[in-house]
């Protein structure tokens, strides 16, 4: 299963405005005197506590409709506490503990963003991402909410695919291990569902679930202390920016260290109507003329740089998820003039901005809401606390 970055979810609260910019960026606004951060859906959410490696930003968004080119929208805290509150049943019918149901969302939130998606990598789908042709059910069952918890917690009755309750001794372990063994995601991505466990809880508050539920099943044993075992995602957590920021041939390195010009040629199916060189161009005019388009727009700002109408892809950081891995350049701080850089906001959408050389990059609502500036690549780091993830080449598939 490909891993998803959250969709922390976009609503307005009746009687408050909220207002959320784009790939991490928060507008202030005055409302009858009273000043509201607009962090939609997300008020002022802390990183998880067990999450040494520090926060992943401001909550925002960058919501490209795939049928228009408008901004959407829409009720996704709405689904999202649907889906909660579906998975959570789930689990307190089976007699799982609301640690289980802390879990399953964590999980939810990481691959589709709780929201039942019916696309995904190759096969994937629903709520888990749970693929038919990995034995989860049709997709026509995966596609069922309850359907795609109950393989999520209690899996196959053959025990393959194995599901939650089927890891021995699962109340006490953590949640990396536990996605390892029932996920089975790309190890390099098991920090990002540890980082879930903030929203998690802040959604399961607003839909009433009740996560210090005790457990009744017999097959899931609490530890010895009769405490529902370790906070989940404390097993194994790095603690030093060494750890979580490995530098790798100078290719690492923690938030704030400087980019580096790198040399790289993009793959022969890494096709635009603009090159590179056109596409950077292009960006600086950009920012020199000051064309007021961009608030909330990062993903469509790099597609328009090399030329096309649309990415193809709703979200930032799902479109460097579900780049080939060949093309994915993990953490490395090496970009090539023309490279697509992403971040981790902490937010459904994630941020990207097109490298431009020499530690620069273009990029949207940094200085000016809604305006392209030319800024430090560092910028995203140190003044939004986002988490650097990686750049890619302009690879467009799906892209207009």
């Amino acid at each position: 299963m490909e891993a998803r970055d959250a969709l922390r979810a976009t609503a307005a609260v009746a009687g408050r405005a909220a207002t959320l910019k784009a790939c991490g960026i928060a507008a202030v606004l005055f409302v009858v005197g009273l000043l509201v951060l607009g962090l939609i859906g997300a008020t002022t959410i802390k990183p998880a506590a067990a999450d040494s490696c520090g926060g992943r930003g401001t909550p925002g968004t960058d919501l490209e409709d795939l049928e228009d080119g408008k901004p959407s929208g829409g009720p996704s805290r709405a689904e999202q506490k649907t889906n909660a509150k579906i998975i959570d049943k789930v689990a307190a019918s089976g007699g799982l503990s609301g640690r289980a149901t802390l879990i399953g969302l964590m999980v939810a939130l990481q691959e589709s963003s709780l929201l039942n998606l019916d696309y995904g990598h190759a096969d994937s789908i629903g709520l888990f991402q749970q693929r038919p042709s990995q034995g989860w059910g049709t997709r026509e069952q995966i596609m069922r909410p309850k359907y795609a918890a109950s393989m999520f917690y209690f899996g196959d009755d053959d025990g393959d695919p194995r599901g939650l309750t089927d890891v021995p001794q699962w109340e006490s372990k953590d949640v990396r291990t536990l996605v390892r063994e029932v996920q089975r995601p790309d190890a390099s991505t098991l920090d990002l569902y540890v980082v879930q466990e903030s929203l998690a809880r802040q959604i399961a508050d607003q839909a009433g679930i009740n996560l210090d539920r005790k457990g009744t099943a017999t097959a899931a044993p609490i530890s010895e202390t009769g405490n529902p075992g370790p906070p989940v995602g404390d097993a194994d957590r790095p603690q030093s920016p060494e750890e979580c920021y490995p530098d790798t041939d100078g290719k690492g390195g923690a938030p704030g260290n400087p980019f580096y010009d790198g040399n790289s040629y993009w793959p022969a199916s890494v096709k635009n109507p603009r090159s590179a060189e056109d596409a950077i161009r292009w960006a600086r005019r950009e920012a020199e003329t000051g064309s007021k388009q961009w608030l909330w727009w990062c993903l469509r700002f790099v597609a328009a740089a090399y030329g096309r109408k649309s990415a193809g892809t709703r979200f930032a950081i799902d479109h460097y998820r579900s780049m080939p891995e060949q093309m994915k350049h993990d953490g490395d701080r090496n970009p090539p003039p023309g490279a697509l850089m992403y971040w981790d906001t902490g937010s459904e959408a994630g941020h990207v901005a097109l490298y431009l050389g020499n530690g620069k990059i273009a990029s949207n609502d940094i200085k000016r809401a809604g305006y392209i500036d030319v800024v430090d690549a560092t910028d995203i780091e140190t003044k939004w606390g986002s988490t650097y993830l990686g750049w890619a080449p302009p690879y467009f598939p799906r892209g207009g």
